[in-house]
């Protein structure tokens, strides 16, 4: 084989492969220059905008393609329509410019001030105009007028051109009529009528007050809450299975308005079984724990009372210096026996930490008002029972429409971060209004109060007040929490007048203060302590047929006294109470300065017991008892109505005999009396209206005469009881409370004085 021969053959064969390479190199550097060279060439032509500058639509457009360029164009909202197009070198983009908007107004907005859509709408002055965001707004302010029961309200819109690419935009609303809720029915509801489970909603069925009412509006969240509301109303009262299975909501064109059909299953009604306390802390004995159960074997189910022990036992434990105890509830059903054996399980807990609370949302309120509301504190260890009553509490300040509080995790595993989110509501109220009693003939009042005192939770209110036989001006004020803690501090101050003429000779201005300090003791107990200064300016009308004793005690009369009240209230309801009881003892001690000297004692509970779903009863008990070595008559206890409904004012007791005995009472120093009443719904009436029926007896007594007057001839001072039995409408009118009693007196002294009718009227509208 030639060998030199195969070499060169070798060696020529790469050397021609090398110059192919090189050639090839040369080539593609050749073609790449010239491509470059031409994306170089090739130019952004910018048409249609005035405001936006080309730079920035180029920056958009290089090194894209086509369709993405024009994509992020639109993208950016600043254009109703974009084109991109190659010719030749150069690339054409042509664009719309949206227009900018000057204002927004709105015309025919009666119900809604303007101010209620900022915030809620996307186009702004200032900002771009696009269709899209115009059809959103539309929508947008017909579901707000929604939500204030105008679901017919029509909504339209014009643009009003301007100079330089500005316009304004104008939404022409048609609010319409009200649009409420024409009925709410239940189904599958055996126990609780539909009326009954209404009561407990907040949503409302439209009626002859809609007018002045908002509660009839169609809200789904507040349907929501109503829903809620509904099944802990069968919890508490034994039906532990209960479920609301559906809520159909359908808008009715002829009656113009919604109606509502929510699905209940009630279950059974079931009773506490056993109940039994385990405590997985050593040094934590359920002995020590059972005293805080509110619930006993045999016992309506109630679930109220089961938070009620979680919160007691809980408070139990952290007080005993285990901060990071928890308290679980457990609940075994049998349906057979319907009973439910009760557990509560104390357990030490995991240790976390609140490392931050964060308060959002309160734009009036201050934070400090919302914090002091927590029984727990940054650092403090963490208990869900404790931040659940922070909840209620914050609920029932009536400050916030909303109040939610959530977790979320802390820095390290063992903190977490509170958030309490709330929306503040109006607190202030200007009240005009008028009324009739037959004790204080025609009334006109003035009053401007405000619950949440420039947003740190005080309450203030001033108050003026005129009429036929009485009038007068007040000013109260209230630090609930005096000295940063749990103490409600405050102050009256007032004057009044009342002429008394019709039942006595004589008129009285009482003028003075009180201050006063509230301390709760727990959920139910409270006990306030005060000091009153006060004086009393008497003046005889009639000095020819005054008794004795009241011309004794003209003039001026200074009283200085300290005392308390001691409460106990459980009532479900302060303002329509159907359970629960409400209990005070009073006591004052006047004799700090001054002329009166006495000791005034007196006490009095209310008990209601809701007897079916219609009927109502209420027991009441009173008595009172004054001790003074030289009591002046002014000081002393005149009774009528409040005692026996069926008597006129100051119309039971001792009378002076030597002149018109009729105007002549004398009072006494000891009274007591009881009644009973059973209240119901009249038929035919909406309950929502608030208008009751009400059959009562009465009966009591008052006695003990220890004037300070000579020459007085005393009659009808004995202990006899009186009595009488009545009727009478309630109302919960928008004005104040409305009670109408017709009563006729059974037994009686033979000086007393009756008075078979009886009507009383509040006062706000």
């Amino acid at each position: 084989m030639d060998w030199d021969a195969l070499t060169m053959s070798i060696a020529k064969t790469f050397f021609a492969i090398g110059r192919m390479m090189m050639f090839a190199s040369f080539a593609i550097l050749i073609l790449s220059t010239g491509f470059a060279v031409s994306a170089q060439a090739e130019t952004i032509v910018v048409q249609g905008n005035s405001r936006i500058d080309s730079t920035t639509i180029q920056s958009y457009v290089t090194g894209q393609s086509a369709e993405v360029a024009k994509k992020d164009l639109l993208a950016t909202g600043l254009f109703s329509s974009v084109d991109v197009v190659k010719k030749g070198d150069s690339i054409i983009v042509t664009v719309k410019e949206n227009n900018i908007i000057n204002r927004v107004a709105f015309e025919g907005t009666k119900r809604l001030k303007s101010e209620v859509f900022e915030g809620e709408l996307q186009l702004k002055p200032r900002g771009s105009f696009t269709q899209a965001a115009l059809d959103a707004d539309i929508l947008r302010i017909k579901e707000i007028y929604q939500r204030v029961g105008r679901s017919s309200v029509d909504v339209k819109s014009r643009i009003v051109p301007l100079e330089n690419g500005r316009i304004d935009v104008v939404f022409t609303v048609d609010e319409g009529r009200k649009t409420g809720v024409k009925s709410i029915e239940f189904v599958g509801n055996s126990t609780f009528s539909s009326g009954r489970l209404r009561d407990e909603m907040q949503t409302t069925e439209s009626n002859w007050l809609s007018w002045i009412k908002t509660s009839d509006v169609y809200d789904p969240d507040r349907l929501a809450a109503d829903a809620e509301l509904v099944r802990r109303f069968y919890l508490k009262h034994g039906y532990a299975d209960m479920r609301v299975t559906d809520t159909k909501v359908d808008y009715d064109d002829a009656a113009a308005g919604y109606r509502v059909v929510i699905s209940v299953e009630e279950g059974k009604l079931y009773r506490v079984g056993d109940i039994s306390v385990v405590s997985k802390i050593v040094e934590i004995t359920p002995e020590m724990l059972r005293g805080r159960v509110q619930l006993s074997p045999g016992d309506v189910y109630n679930s109220d009372l089961v938070e009620k022990s979680i919160l007691g036992i809980t408070t139990e434990v952290s007080s005993r210096g285990y901060a990071f105890s928890q308290v679980r509830p457990k609940g075994d059903r049998d349906p057979e026996t319907a009973t439910i054996k009760l557990s509560f399980v104390v357990e030490e807990g995991a240790r976390v930490y609140i490392e931050r609370i964060n308060v959002r949302g309160n734009s009036r309120t201050r934070d400090f008002v919302i914090r002091r509301e927590f029984d727990i504190g940054e650092g403090d260890a963490y208990n869900k029972v404790l931040i659940d009553r922070t909840v209620r509490r914050l609920n029932n300040l009536g400050f916030f429409k909303t109040v939610r509080i959530s977790n979320e995790p802390g820095s390290t595993p063992d903190r977490v971060i509170v958030n309490v989110e709330v929306e503040d509501k109006s607190t202030g109220q200007f009240s005009v209004g008028g009324g009739y009693s037959t004790t204080e003939g025609v009334l006109a009042e003035v009053g401007v109060s405000e619950a949440n005192l420039m947003g740190r939770g005080q309450y203030a209110r001033v108050r003026a007040s005129t009429g036929q036989y009485t009038k007068g001006v007040e000013f109260n004020f209230t630090e609930p929490y005096f000295l940063d803690r749990r103490l409600a501090g405050g102050f009256d101050v007032y004057s009044k007048e009342n002429d008394n003429s019709r039942y006595a000779y004589y008129s009285n201005v009482k003028t003075g203060g009180t201050l006063r300090l509230g301390v709760p003791l727990t959920e139910e107990f409270s006990v306030t302590g005060r000091y009153s200064l006060y004086n009393n300016n008497l003046t005889v009308s009639d000095a020819a047929n005054a008794s004795v004793a009241i011309k004794s005690a003209e003039g001026n009369n200074l009283t200085s006294a300290v005392g308390y009240t001691l409460s106990y209230n459980t009532l479900d309801n302060i303002n329509n109470p159907r359970s629960g009881q409400l209990s005070e003892l009073k006591q004052d001690v006047a004799g700090l300065g001054g002329d009166s000297r006495y000791i005034k004692t007196t006490g009095e509970v209310r008990y209601y017991r809701e007897i079916s779903d219609n009927f109502v009863a209420l027991l009441h008990g009173q008595a009172g008892y004054i001790y003074s070595d030289n009591l002046r008559i002014i000081d002393s206890f005149f009774l009528g109505p409040d005692l026996v409904r069926g008597f006129s004012p100051s119309g039971i007791g001792a009378r002076d005999s030597t002149t018109s005995v009729a105007r002549n009472a004398l009072g006494g120093t000891t009274y007591f009396g009881a009644s009973s009443e059973l209240q119901f719904p009249l038929l035919g009436l909406p309950r929502e209206v608030g208008i009751k029926g009400a059959v009562f007896a009465d009966a009591g007594t008052l006695f003990g005469y220890s004037g300070n007057g000579t020459g007085v001839a005393v009659v009808g001072d004995d202990r006899s009881i009186r009595t009488s039995v009545g009727t009478g409408i309630l109302w919960s009118s928008p004005i104040g409370p409305i009670r109408l009693d017709f009563a006729f007196p059974l037994t009686k002294n033979e000086v007393d004085q009756t008075q078979v009718f009886r009507f009383s009227a509040g006062s706000v509208f």
